[in-house]
C-alpha cells in the first residue's frame, strides 16, 4: 500500500507527483543556458567571485617555484637572503589563498542564497496563479515537497558547486600551466588516465540523476502522505477507521524504500572513483621514478633537477584533487539536473486562467452585477460526461437566483464558472455584459464574493483571519461584519475575544461557526455580488432562521446567488433554478415552482433536502 493514499483530488495526481500531461518527458534535459540564466541577476557579483578565484588560483601555483628556488638554489648554495624571501613568499601566498577564500566563500553563499530565494518565490507565485483543477489533480504534499525538498536539495549547487567548477577549472589550468612550464614530459605522462576517468564519470553521472529523480519522488510521496495523514482530518480518518497500524506499516515501507535510494545515491560511482583515486595516488611515486629515470640519463641536458621534480610533485598534488573535485562536481550537477527538472516542470505548467492582453479593471463600485451563461458547456479534465451542457442562464442584477438540484447536476460547477475558477469549454460568462476572461482576475475577485460549504481559516487568529479579505479593516468593521453573520456574541464571549487563535483550518470552532466567520470574512469584503455555495449547510435551524434576515438585509441591492442544499434557505428567492445533469429543467418562484409539480415539487416531496418549515 502506498503510503499517503487516504485520498486524492478529483482526476488523480498519481502518486503525489505533477500531473501527467504537465510533466517533462522522459528523455527531456533542462537547458543548462537556463539554469545558467538563474545566475543572471548578480553577475555583477559573480564576477567579483571569479576574479578571486583566479587571484587564488594564480596564488596556488606560486608555491611550488619558490621550493624550486629554495631546493636548486638556496640550500645547495647557502644564500640566506634566496631562502627568506622565498619563505617570506610562501608565508604570503598561504596567507594570501586564505583570505581571498574567505571572501570568496561570503560572496558565492550570497549569490547562491539569493538565486534560491528568488527560485523559492517563482514557483510560488507562479502556483497561485493555477487554476482550481491544478490543485484538485495535484495533492498539497507534493507542492511543498517541491517548494522545499527540491530547492532545498538544490542549495549546494547554487551556494557552492558552481563556484567549485570555476575554482577547480582555474586551478586545474594553473597548475598544468605550470607543469608544462616546468617539465611537458612529466606533464604529459600525468595526464594518462584523464580520458577513463571523464568516460567513467559520464556512465555515473546519468545512473546518479536517474536515482535522485526516484529519491525525490518518493520523498514527495512521503511528504503528501505526511500532510495527509498527519493533518487534524487525516488523524480523525485514521482512527475512526481502525487504520492507524496500516498507515503506520505503509509509512515504514515507504521510509525504508526512500532510505534505500538515499543509499544508491550515495554510492552511486563510489568504486569507480575510489579506483580513479587510487590509480592517482600512485601517480607522484611513478612521477618521481620517470623524472629519475630523465635526470640519471642526462643529468645536465635533461631539463629535470631535484628542484623541478620535488615542485612538480607539489604541483601535481595540486592538480589532481582539482580534477578529483571537477569530476565530483561534474557528477553531482548532473544529479542535480533531476532536481532542476521537477522545479522546471512546475515553472512551464501552463497558466490556463490569466489576465488576457489588454484585459477591464472592473470597479466593483460601478458593478450592477447582472451575470449571463451563453450557451455553455464545460467538462472537467479526464471526465467522460460535460459537467454542464449549452446552459444559457441570467442572474438578473440586484436579484436573488437560487441554484438547485441533486448531487451532480452541476449547480457547484455553475458557481465556479460565475468565479472564474474554471473556465468554461465553450460558450462564455458575462458580468455587466463583459466576458469574464475579458476582466482583470484581481477585479473580478473584488466583484463576486464567494463563500463555500468547506471553509478555510488559517492558523491564526480570529481579527487576522478576517481582515485577509481586506487588510485596512477597523475593528469596527469587524465586529460589524461579524453581528451581520450572528457570530459576533461568540466571539465576544471567547476569553482572548477576537485575538483567538482559531487552530489548525479552525477545528477550534463548530462547523457552524467556522461558515458564520467565513461568511463575516466575505461581508467584510462588501463585493456587489456574493456567491453562496451551500454556505448555510452547517448551521443548526435556529441559527440559520436568524441569520437568513441578516443576508436578506446584506443582499439587498446586490446580485446574490445562492447554491442550496436546504430548500428553506431560498423561500423568497426571485428566482430559482433547477438543474439535473448539466442542464436548466425548471426556473420560476418558489410558490410557483411547488406549483407546477414538476422537478422541483418532487425534491422537496421526496425529502431529499430538509423540509420546509
Amino acid at each position: 500500500m502506498a503510503y499517503g493514499g487516504m485520498g486524492g483530488g478529483r482526476g488523480g495526481g498519481g502518486g503525489g507527483r505533477l500531473p501527467d500531461d504537465l510533466r517533462l518527458g522522459p528523455g527531456q534535459r533542462p537547458d543548462v543556458r537556463r539554469v545558467l540564466g538563474l545566475f543572471r541577476p548578480y553577475r555583477l557579483t559573480l564576477a567579483g567571485v571569479l576574479a578571486l578565484i583566479v587571484l587564488g588560483a594564480a596564488a596556488g601555483v606560486v608555491s611550488p617555484f619558490l621550493i624550486r628556488e629554495i631546493v636548486d638554489v638556496a640550500l645547495p648554495d647557502q644564500r640566506a637572503d634566496v631562502l627568506a624571501w622565498s619563505v617570506g613568499g610562501l608565508i604570503a601566498v598561504t596567507v594570501l589563498a586564505g583570505a581571498l577564500g574567505v571572501v570568496q566563500s561570503m560572496l558565492s553563499a550570497r549569490v547562491g542564497q539569493s538565486v534560491m530565494h528568488d527560485l523559492r518565490v517563482a514557483v510560488f507565485s507562479h502556483l497561485q496563479r493555477m487554476g482550481l483543477g491544478f490543485f484538485t489533480r495535484t495533492r498539497t504534499g507534493e507542492i511543498q515537497s517541491r517548494i522545499f525538498s527540491d530547492i532545498g536539495s538544490m542549495q549546494s549547487v547554487v551556494t557552492s558547486v558552481m563556484t567549485q567548477i570555476v575554482s577547480s577549472g582555474a586551478g586545474v589550468a594553473m597548475a598544468l600551466a605550470a607543469m608544462l612550464a616546468m617539465d611537458w614530459r612529466l606533464t604529459l605522462f600525468s595526464l594518462i588516465a584523464l580520458p577513463f576517468a571523464v568516460w567513467m564519470n559520464r556512465r555515473v553521472g546519468r545512473r546518479r540523476r536517474e536515482i535522485v529523480r526516484a529519491r525525490q519522488e518518493k520523498a514527495a510521496d512521503l511528504s503528501a502522505g505526511i500532510q495527509e495523514s498527519l493533518s487534524v482530518s487525516g488523524i480523525l480518518l485514521g482512527v475512526t477507521m481502525g487504520r492507524t497500524a496500516a498507515l503506520s506499516r505503509a509509512f515504514a515501507a515507504d521510509s525504508r524504500e526512500l532510505a534505500d535510494l538515499e543509499v544508491r545515491s550515495e554510492m552511486a560511482g563510489r568504486w569507480q572513483m575510489a579506483v580513479f583515486t587510487t590509480i592517482m595516488a600512485l601517480f607522484p611515486a611513478l612521477t618521481y621514478l620517470l623524472g629519475g629515470h630523465l635526470l640519471f640519463a642526462d643529468p645536465a641536458g635533461s631539463g629535470v633537477t631535484i628542484g623541478t621534480l620535488v615542485a612538480f610533485i607539489a604541483l601535481q598534488s595540486s592538480l589532481f584533487p582539482q580534477i578529483n573535485a571537477l569530476l565530483r562536481v561534474a557528477t553531482q550537477v548532473n544529479s542535480s539536473l533531476a532536481l532542476f527538472m521537477r522545479v522546471f516542470e512546475y515553472l512551464d505548467a501552463p497558466i490556463l486562467i490569466a489576465d488576457a492582453e489588454g484585459a477591464i479593471a472592473l470597479d466593483p463600485a460601478q458593478v450592477r452585477g447582472e451575470i449571463r451563461f451563453e450557451d455553455v458547456s464545460f467538462s472537467y479534465p479526464g471526465a467522460e460526461e460535460p459537467a454542464l451542457a449549452d446552459l444559457d442562464l441570467v442572474v438578473p442584477a440586484g436579484k436573488h437566483t437560487a441554484l438547485v438540484g441533486a448531487t451532480g447536476s452541476g449547480k457547484t460547477s455553475t458557481g465556479y464558472l460565475m468565479a472564474r475558477l474554471y473556465e468554461p469549454s465553450s460558450g462564455r460568462v458575462t458580468l455587466d455584459g463583459h466576458d469574464l476572461r475579458e476582466i482583470t482576475m484581481d477585479s473580478l475577485a473584488a466583484s463576486i464574493g464567494v463563500v463555500t460549504q468547506e471553509t478555510y481559516l488559517l492558523h491564526a487568529s480570529i481579527a487576522e483571519n478576517l481582515r485577509f479579505a481586506r487588510p485596512d479593516a477597523s475593528d469596527a468593521e469587524l465586529v460589524a461584519a461579524c453581528r451581520i453573520a450572528q457570530i459576533h456574541d461568540h466571539v465576544e464571549s471567547l476569553p482572548e475575544g477576537y485575538a483567538t487563535i482559531v487552530g489548525e483550518r479552525g477545528y477550534r470552532f463548530s462547523g457552524g461557526e467556522k461558515q458564520r466567520l467565513a461568511l463575516a470574512r466575505t461581508i467584510l469584503r462588501d463585493p456587489p455580488v456574493l456567491l453562496l455555495d451551500e454556505a448555510t449547510s452547517a448551521l443548526d435551524v435556529a441559527t440559520e432562521r436568524a441569520m437568513s434576515g441578516a443576508l436578506a438585509a446584506v443582499a439587498r441591492g446586490r446580485t446574490t446567488v445562492s447554491i442550496a442544499h436546504r430548500l428553506s434557505t431560498i423561500r423568497h428567492a426571485d428566482q430559482i433554478v433547477v438543474m439535473e445533469r448539466g442542464r436548466i429543467v425548471e426556473r420560476g418562484t418558489y410558490e410557483e415552482l411547488l406549483g407546477r409539480g414538476g422537478a422541483f415539487a418532487r425534491l422537496a416531496a421526496r425529502g431529499a433536502e430538509d423540509p420546509v418549515p
